[in-house]
């Protein structure tokens, strides 16, 4: 297996994904391999500094990076030779199995759409975020910020790629899925919302189990919860900043920890040609390692091979 891993993405870059890098590194199994898309000077000098063989991993080399300001669409048609454009162009000639990258977002939906594109069938690409629950697992929550407006199919569509996603990536047997909506009875929710209900009810696609309000999000109700992604990037970010208050007040628990973005380390694109792990921007070096060891876990998973597969 080769993860393609972009170390010009990030607020910090390149320190901190190479930190990230040099950890995932002494653990990963001797069959994977790291490409490393980037300043390969900066990169070897790192690694020799840290006594690490520069002969396991193989580089492409580039300075050119889109920067988080960045329009998505005009630098990614504008920089080929950036870090992004290089590695969706390694995905695309499936000379990597995976590409991870913490930069600029808007930049690597665009890679997505523009290179790889999407798998026939889906409407829309989304990205997931972990909910950890009270009982101590993990529940997936689907669109958290590419799609802001949402037609009922779509929220259909979540349903399977996410139940796909739970089971395949996180291990989740027969996952039951929500839409998450202001009350548990059909009849409640916009129109859109109700509209999904509709379709979902009657699913054979996923194991739909109805409705889940906002304080049913971390309980074991469901384990894939759907909502469009103007209210999932809300919650998601809402999430970080308690836990961030926590930690602030210097308040130590086994159960907050797990709101740690760190320990997640980023999540797949679901409905693209190509596997694709895309972290935040302020990653420190142990949300990059994860990131690196969740790419060989949604390479491993064959994720976007058994979508494909369902979809057909």
């Amino acid at each position: 297996m080769k993860i393609g891993f972009d170390i010009l993405g990030g607020d910090h870059a390149p320190q901190n994904c190479l930190e990230g890098l040099l950890l995932a590194y002494h653990e990963l199994p001797k069959d994977v391999r790291i490409v490393i898309i980037g300043d390969s000077n900066i990169a070897k000098a790192f690694l020799e500094k840290n006594g690490v063989n520069t002969a396991d991993f193989d580089f492409v080399h580039t300075e050119e990076v889109i920067h988080m300001a960045e329009h998505p669409t005009k630098a990614f048609s504008q920089k080929p030779n950036s870090s992004i454009s290089l590695g969706y162009k390694l995905l695309k000639e499936k000379q990597i199995d995976v590409f991870a990258s913490g930069g600029n977002t808007g930049a690597m939906l665009v890679g997505a759409m523009f290179t790889v594109k999407t798998i026939p069938g889906v409407i829309r690409p989304c990205v997931t975020s972990l909910l950890p629950k009270e009982d101590g697992g993990y529940g997936v929550l689907l669109d958290i910020g590419i799609n802001a407006d949402c037609k009922p199919d779509v929220l259909y569509q979540f349903g399977i790629l996410g139940s796909i996603c739970a089971r395949e990536v996180y291990k989740i047997e027969n996952p039951r899925v929500a839409l998450l909506n202001i009350g548990e009875e059909q009849e409640k929710g916009n129109l859109i919302v109700q509209a999904a209900h509709g379709l979902m009810r009657d699913s054979k696609d996923f194991n739909f189990i109805g409705n889940v309000e906002g304080k049913e999000l971390f309980t074991d109700k469901a384990d894939v919860i759907v909502c469009e992604g103007f209210i999932g990037n809300v919650l998601v970010k809402n999430a970080e900043a308690f836990y961030d208050l926590i930690v602030s007040r210097g308040r130590a628990d086994e159960y907050f920890e797990k709101f740690n973005y760190e320990l997640h380390g980023g999540a797949p694109i679901l409905g693209v040609n190509g596997n694709v792990v895309v972290g935040h921007g302020k990653s420190t070096g142990l949300a990059f390692k994860n990131m690196i060891l969740l790419a060989q876990d949604v390479a491993n998973a064959k994720l976007n091979d058994k979508i494909t597969q369902i979809l057909q």
